[in-house]
């Protein structure tokens, strides 16, 4: 079961998550989510464990309990939901925006 993690520190490193979570039960992985840019933490993450009872324990558990000093949120991660493709009109050659100043 895939768990998502919401305001987690912004000190909480993928080994810390895994911990908080591996005392209910195996943690297959728990990933700290980073921003592209800068390399720090966005403040939530996810943590995979394959046993459904011990990930709805560790939900139970740690739902608004404290890890690194914040109050964390946990529940059962939705499936990603595909996004439509971005245009980039700026530098799109089809497009009308300013094609009389070139």
């Amino acid at each position: 079961m895939n768990l998502y993690v919401s305001n987690l520190s912004l000190n909480t490193t993928d080994e810390a998550l895994k911990s908080a979570f591996s005392s209910y039960g195996q943690v297959e992985s728990a990933k700290v989510i980073l921003d592209r840019f800068t390399g720090k933490s966005r403040g939530f993450g996810f943590v995979e464990m394959p046993d459904k009872q011990e990930a709805g324990n560790a939900i139970t558990e740690l739902n608004n309990g404290i890890v690194d000093g914040s109050a964390i949120s946990v529940v059962e991660a939705r499936p990603r939901e595909e996004r439509p493709e971005r245009s980039n009109n700026f530098r799109d050659d089809s497009s009308s925006y300013n094609k009389s100043r070139w």
